[in-house]
């Protein structure tokens, strides 16, 4: 059992910056591939981002790259999402995620879910 915790969302401008922090919990973190999903009302939860247990390898929705970088910290059992010129279309509700294994960005395949942290970005 993984529990995870998002942190960091909140209100900004277009082309402004947030970090989400995903704590997570349990001895085998490192093991796990860890992604980021979102959803905005009325839309289904879509992919963002996810990185490999070791770090070395990192899978972006289109409309993340160039802005946004996920990243890891084994040692604090924390993954990051850093996001840069965020526009409006980046408003959401972005949760964090883990599995066992390999990597995907279809979110019916994690287990393990934080409750989610809301991002907000105003014209």
């Amino acid at each position: 059992q993984v529990q995870l915790v998002e942190s960091g969302g909140g209100l900004v401008q277009a082309g402004g910056s947030l970090r989400l922090s995903c704590a997570a919990s349990g001895r085998t973190f490192s093991n796990y591939v860890m992604g980021w999903f979102r959803q905005a009302p009325g839309k289904e939860r879509e992919f963002v981002a996810a990185i490999t247990w070791s770090g070395g390898g990192t899978y972006y929705a289109d409309s993340a790259k160039g802005r946004l970088t996920i990243s890891r910290d084994n040692a604090k059992n924390t993954v990051y999402l850093q996001m840069n010129s965020l526009k409006p279309e980046d408003t959401a509700t972005y949760y964090c995620a883990a599995k066992p294994g390999v990597v995907h960005t279809t979110a019916v395949k994690y287990d393990y879910w934080g409750q989610g942290t809301q991002v907000t970005v105003s014209s």
